[in-house]
């Protein structure tokens, strides 16, 4: 059975009770004793959301990767609970980066194994063992994923692993934990983290039998604090750690690309006076693809900001001219560089029907390959040179996926956005002299 990703996580039963006004919620509610009523708001399966549930179906290892603040703690800790109820005497791994986490995290936690628990299954924690005891008769036991060689003697059911991005020696506890997996007529393991790009999870991501649920901080708005949410989305939004540890994607490092993450998180800065000059780069689609729009400006000291990344996806000529007219005039672009290659003649005609009297463009024609002509760029951006006004995400991928010698290896098939930018770039800090674009009737 292949990997399977489960749909994008909705509110929870309780939350749309909440939202409900209060005559359709007592309607809900009608008929309901009251002390049912107060079992049912407890219940987990009805204030869980439904990313929050383990799925159904014959699965091995279900994947929780997620944002902070998601719910991956609670998720993990009310299944080991309903595991240990539903299985008695079953016995159960709890596997923490170290087994202070797991103790303080898993077990002890505001969302851990005992904070969960309903008193009539509440287990006794027994500290010096490393276990947990519950009425049923379920025993899980504490291990800690830097000491693999301990996970070797016993044998499980059920395990719960989490953080296992943040372990060093993810292999081996996992491969010694799998191998421990032999009791039951299906045992199953709950993995819950928060992404980061190692070997070791992509790895996971495309084992048989995983099902991954995907989610982002934002989805547990409604139990997050809305002045925490805010400052969370002002301050990381769009960034890579953002991206990484609120939206919960495995943003790839590629080894030998001409730019890398952490750069361009150190290259924020917005303009801080007027520009000397302000040019769009166009890299158009010689059919259906993304149409690379970005905007870029020069201050007085010579430094480059890049503005705007106002590139469409799949847009018909009109759509992209559109864009390309927009962003020249909302930004006072002084000049458009419109690379030539593809559509020639083409490109000029599509402005020039788009109906605006007078538009500067300058046509370049590429005559090396798309990385190469990036690399005099990527210099820029290591001399300091480049600065982006503020996060561009997908424009930002693009960069990281090209890699000296000629290849890409970003998302999609070429490298639209990136190319764009290079145009732009090149034209303000690596022309020879100011550029005198020819004004052309449109």
């Amino acid at each position: 059975m292949k990997m399977t990703e489960l749909p994008a996580p909705s509110l929870s039963l309780i939350e749309r009770l909440a939202l409900l006004p209060p005559e359709a919620r007592a309607a809900c509610l009608a008929g309901v004793p009251l002390k049912d009523q107060w079992r049912l708001l407890n219940d987990w399966r009805f204030r869980a959301r439904p990313a929050q549930l383990a799925p159904e179906g014959d699965w091995a290892i279900w994947l929780i990767l997620a944002g902070r603040g998601f719910g991956k703690t609670r998720a993990g800790a009310e299944w080991v609970n309903r595991t240990a109820l539903m299985t008695p005497g079953c016995r159960i791994a709890l596997v923490g980066a170290t087994l202070h986490d797991a103790e303080t995290v898993m077990v002890r936690g505001e969302s851990g194994i005992l904070a969960t628990a309903p008193p009539e299954n509440r287990p006794l924690f027994l500290r010096s063992k490393r276990e947990l005891h519950w009425p049923s008769g379920a025993v899980a036991t504490l291990f800690s994923a830097g000491e693999p060689d301990a996970l070797r003697g016993p044998q499980f059911h059920a395990a719960w692993c989490d953080e296992i991005a943040a372990w060093n020696r993810p292999r081996p506890a996992w491969d010694n934990l799998r191998m421990c997996l032999r009791l039951g007529a299906r045992p199953q393991v709950v993995v819950t983290t928060t992404p980061r790009p190692t070997a070791f999870l992509r790895a996971l991501t495309k084992m048989d039998g995983v099902v991954m649920t995907r989610g982002s901080t934002f989805d547990n708005r409604l139990n997050l604090p809305a002045s925490f949410l805010a400052d969370m989305e002002a301050g990381y939004g769009g960034t890579a750690l953002g991206r990484q540890e609120l939206s919960g994607e495995i943003l790839e490092r590629i080894e030998g690309a001409l730019w890398s993450r952490d750069g361009l998180e150190r290259c924020r800065m917005a303009p801080e006076g007027p520009l000397d000059r302000v040019v769009v780069g166009v890299d158009p689609p010689a059919g259906p693809g993304t149409c690379g729009i970005v905007v870029a400006g020069r201050d007085s000291a010579g430094k480059a900001y890049v503005l705007t990344d106002a590139s469409l996806p799949d847009a018909s000529p009109d759509a992209w001219a559109s864009a390309v007219v927009r962003a020249h005039a909302e930004h006072g672009a002084d000049c458009i560089v419109v690379e030539v290659n593809q559509g020639g003649r083409m490109i000029e005609s599509v402005l020039e029907a788009h109906g605006h009297p007078r538009l500067p463009l300058k046509p370049v024609r590429a005559s090396i390959g798309k990385v190469a002509r990036a690399e005099p760029v990527a210099t820029l951006y290591a001399r300091g040179l480049v600065a982006h006004a503020r996060p561009f995400p997908e424009l930002e991928d693009q960069l990281c996926g090209l890699i000296q010698g000629g290849a890409y290896r970003g998302p999609g098939s070429s490298p639209d956005r990136a190319d764009a930018l290079v145009w732009a770039l090149t034209e303000l800090m690596l022309a020879p002299r100011p550029p005198a674009p020819t004004l052309r009737s449109i």
